[in-house]
């Protein structure tokens, strides 16, 4: 890339800022178009070279836009991880499992770079290509690390862009190799490995978040394998098999093997460690501290597989977690923020591994307080926009419920299938679309053999469809094969 004859008067700029790297949002079904092709083109080039992009993230009403201004054959890259239109791409379902790709700071001093003060499409935008328009970004904005931590008159110029003509090659995207697909030497000869196949082992874990609801309105009675009891009870008790399931698959020759984190969070009016006993007010836990610090034991029904076929029976089973049902109010956004912040941590330490992703697993009985839907999907696409190398961080909202005449849909592929439920197509929005390969356990669980890409939720579920939702989201027998 040919670099502008005062180039390092750009770079004093970008030092005196102490900015290292570019950003550019996309869907993970895109990664292999880029490396095929040797790197990122402009919506423009792609068109006109002919070039399939599964997932486009720009919309039709932006690229009349970018026409308008002459602005489409420039790809755009900016100083931000957390840039707002990747989740207005999201709620609007043009992508749904985002990456974000560290661009070199080299494309700023390219000859045809230009530079946007704030998104090059919005009104009252100054673009250009010299050191005047450079430094005409609001570079201490551009550093916040989401829009709405600057007051409101600056929030417009969080979106600066840099503007590369036609084509950003591969060498200058600098994480392009953090995504498990080989980068051959000929980009056109790509060997695919495909996302959410990673082996669950000691070195590349995988982690579990439960957010269970703990407000008032649990205090409903149900019913689990015959057994009378609070909804709170109910969702308490299949947590606790969930995660002692979890734990025993993790026991081999008499070794508790670290192959996952676990965590609980309960919340009502605010989000709080649900661990009772000796791990009271910790947050992630191994299987081996689990199966080491039992809070109690109680006998409870469960349902268990003998010679006669699956029958119910008295079982005495481990507990961490106590229902609760205490809360005022029903705060999914406390929720999400309490594992976006439990998750923040855990992928410092395991984002460049090829660990399969993190799974967050939400029970309700209700409808969210206190927050509009809109905050409460964005809430909800920052979590799904969490990415290990081998996917996006899954995201599983299930609706349960005591009405057991109440039409119950679990996995959806369309948002068609609910009927015009407001709430449930809330849901909908805020779910992950899971990847094929939980085809097999939907089939298998809800007797669902529908091809296509089913949605992470479940509305209207009864304990029994909550047992199966929590078996379809819990998997650990990752094959490279699937």
């Amino acid at each position: 890339m040919e670099k502008k004859s005062n180039w390092q008067e750009f770079k004093a700029v970008l030092d005196q800022y102490r900015i290292t790297k570019l950003y550019h949002f996309t869907d993970r079904e895109n990664l292999d178009s880029i490396i095929k092709n040797g790197g990122l083109y402009s919506w423009g080039d792609c068109v006109e070279k002919c070039f399939a992009v599964a997932r486009p993230g720009g919309s039709d009403a932006s690229h009349q836009i970018d026409k308008r201004y002459g602005l489409q054959k420039y790809v755009r890259v900016s100083f931000t991880r957390e840039h707002p239109m990747m989740y207005v791409a999201m709620g609007d379902g043009r992508i749904s499992n985002p990456v974000v790709l560290e661009i070199d700071l080299d494309v700023i001093y390219g000859e045809d770079t230009m530079y946007a003060d704030r998104n090059a499409a919005k009104n009252g935008m100054n673009v250009g290509g010299t050191l005047d328009d450079f430094k005409k970004i609001h570079f201490q904005s551009v550093k916040a690390r989401k829009h709405f931590d600057l007051p409101e008159e600056e929030q417009m110029f969080f979106q600066a862009e840099v503007l590369v003509k036609n084509f950003i090659p591969l060498e200058y995207i600098k994480n392009i190799g953090n995504f498990g697909i080989p980068i051959p030497s000929k980009p056109r000869e790509l060997q695919i490995k495909n996302p959410y196949t990673a082996q669950i082992t000691r070195n590349t874990p995988t982690a579990f978040i439960f957010l269970v609801d703990h407000s008032v309105s649990m205090k409903k009675m149900t019913s689990l394998y015959g057994e009378e009891m609070t909804m709170a009870e109910a969702a308490a008790r299949i947590v606790n098999n969930q995660i002692n399931e979890l734990v025993w698959r993790c026991v081999k020759m008499g070794d508790t093997r670290h192959y996952y984190d676990i965590a609980v969070v309960g919340y009502g009016v605010k989000a709080y460690s649900g661990w009772q006993g000796e791990l009271e007010g910790r947050d992630f836990v191994s299987p081996e501290e689990l199966k080491n610090h039992p809070f109690t034991k109680i006998t409870t029904r469960k349902e268990t597989r003998t010679r006669k076929g699956v029958q119910v029976k008295e079982v005495e089973q481990v507990q961490w977690v106590s229902a609760r049902c205490d809360g005022s109010w029903t705060h999914y956004h406390e929720a999400y923020d309490y594992a976006k912040h439990l998750l923040d941590e855990w992928m410092k330490e395991h984002h460049d591994k090829d660990c399969y992703p993190p799974t967050v697993i939400h029970i309700t009985d209700g409808e969210f307080n206190h927050a509009t839907r809109d905050e409460v999907v964005q809430k909800a696409n920052e979590l799904k926009a969490m990415f290990t190398n081998d996917g996006n961080v899954i995201l599983f909202n299930i609706h349960f419920t005591a009405n057991l005449h109440a039409d119950s849909v679990a996995c959806p592929i369309n948002k068609s299938e609910l009927g015009g439920n407001g709430y449930a197509e809330a849901l909908f929005d805020m779910s992950s679309l899971l990847p094929e390969r939980y085809n097999p356990d939907i089939a298998r669980c809800l007797n669902d053999t529908r091809t296509g890409r089913h949605v992470a939720m479940g509305v209207n579920a009864d304990a029994t469809t909550l047992i199966k939702l929590m078996d379809i989201g819990t998997p650990t027998n990752i094959s490279q094969n699937q």
